[in-house]
Order: C-alpha cells, then structure tokens, then sequence
C-alpha cells in the first residue's frame, strides 16, 4: 500500500527560526536604488486584471522546507507575480507550471500556487531566486546581482540538508554557481556548462540538475515542456534516494529537448 506523504508544517527548529530572521532582514531591503522605484511604482500602478490587490511590492523571500533537500533557484520574482503576491513563482504561469511539477513528484500538496496563505506546503523542498526584487524587463544589473547574493549565501547556510540544486534557467545556473564560489566551494573551470537536462556532480558534493525556465517564452513555443520539467524533479527524486555521490560527473537526464 502506498501511504501518502504528510505535508504537515514543520515545527520550529533552529533552522526555521534562522530563516525566520533572515527573511524579516531580506524583506526590508533597499539596496538596490533602481529595483526598488521599480518594484514600488508596478505595485502602485499594477495592472488591470489585478487593481483590487494590495500588491506586497518588497523583496520576496524564499519559501518552502527548512528541512529541505532539494533546492529550486530561478531569477527573480514577477512583476505581477511573486511582487504582487509576496511569494516566489505564484501568482503567474511561471509558478503554476513550476508547483504542479513539484505536486506531481510529491514535494508539493498541491499543484497550484495563487497567493500566500492559499494552503501551499512543500516537504523537502525549497524555492528560492538569485535577485528577489522584480527588475524592469526581467534583466538584474550584475551589481543588483551581487548585492542580493547574500541571501541567497543566507538561505544556503541555514539548509544544511541540501543535496540536489535544480536551477531554472542560465541566469540561476550561473548565479548559483557564483554563490558556491562566494561561500568557499570548489566551482571546476571551465565551469559547468547549462543545457536543459544536463545533470552536474560538483565537488562538495551536490548534484546540479538544470532545466530551462518555465517562463510562458519557453512553455508557450514548446521549448520547456511538462514532460520535459517532470523528468528533471522526477530525476531530483530519484538522486534523494540513492547515497551521496562526491566524484565530479556530468549526465544528461532523459532524450535531449
């Protein structure tokens, strides 16, 4: 018989409670001049389909298990999304195909993603961006880039169970690359190459899945695929399940895209 997953919140722990604090730092930032007029004049303006909102119009923190072994990295919140709603990837296509894939390989409870408070839970994952204030066009300056990598550094610290990293997109695959280096870690050079479906073993020993963004770019023109983002977690799944691996490899996961 199979017995279905509990997804009940977690109790407090030391690392929820650090997460907790670094949240509270993160979501009072204003370091970064231009992303911040932006991210406040869109949650003034807003947009026609969502003029009743109270847009939350501040960096978005990561969300997810404190206890989490699985890290999903992607670029920034959306204008109308994760700044709107106040998490990451909800409230837009982004985060409706990214959570029905996390339901479908049972880290999520449920497949949608509207709004905090909505229900949502994931168990032993965690999602999280390398620029958490919308930037205009979706384009982060690389100083906007490094000035926010110090959350990123922050949640890293505080998810000691972290295993499989899968990133969303070159700019998160180099982005998470970046951080490794900034907190000490051994990235090879030439460093890893991104491609949809390409599976890298770095030395500290996480596994580096990459996939292409589920930006509506991608899934509208069929580049990104629901299949195609299912044999990404389903291969996340499958890596938690067998022992760590510290020999520095590279694999492609299923048919080339």
């Amino acid at each position: 018989m199979t017995r279905t997953p509990s997804f009940s919140p977690p109790a407090s722990s030391a690392a929820s409670d650090a997460l907790a604090r670094l949240e509270a730092r993160l979501t009072r930032c204003r370091r970064c001049p231009r992303l911040v007029r932006h991210r406040e004049r869109v949650a003034r303006e807003k947009v026609a389909r969502f003029r009743d909102w109270v847009y939350w119009g501040r960096p978005v923190p990561g969300f997810g298990d404190p206890a989490a072994r699985l890290l999903v990295v992607g670029l920034a919140p959306a204008a109308h999304g994760g700044n709107r709603t106040g998490r990451i990837f909800t409230g837009d296509e982004s985060g409706n195909w990214l959570y029905a894939a996390l339901h479908r390989a049972g880290f999520a409870n449920q497949p949608t993603s509207r709004a905090r408070g909505d229900g949502l839970r994931l168990r032993d994952a965690f999602v999280t961006a390398i620029v958490r204030c919308a930037p205009p066009a979706n384009r982060p300056a690389p100083r906007e880039v490094a000035i926010c990598r110090r959350y990123l550094l922050g949640e890293l610290g505080n998810l000691p169970r972290v295993r499989v990293v899968v990133v969303l997109g070159k700019f998160a695959h180099d982005g998470f690359l970046a951080a490794e280096r900034a907190r000490g870690q051994t990235v090879p050079r030439p460093a890893p190459r991104f491609a949809h479906g390409i599976e890298h073993c770095l030395p500290s020993g996480l596994v580096l899945l990459c996939s292409y963004h589920p930006s509506q770019q991608n899934t509208f023109t069929g580049k990104l695929t629901r299949a195609m983002l299912d044999r990404v977690f389903g291969r996340a799944r499958v890596l938690l399940r067998s022992p760590r691996r510290r020999r520095s490899r590279t694999r492609r996961v299923g048919p080339p895209p």
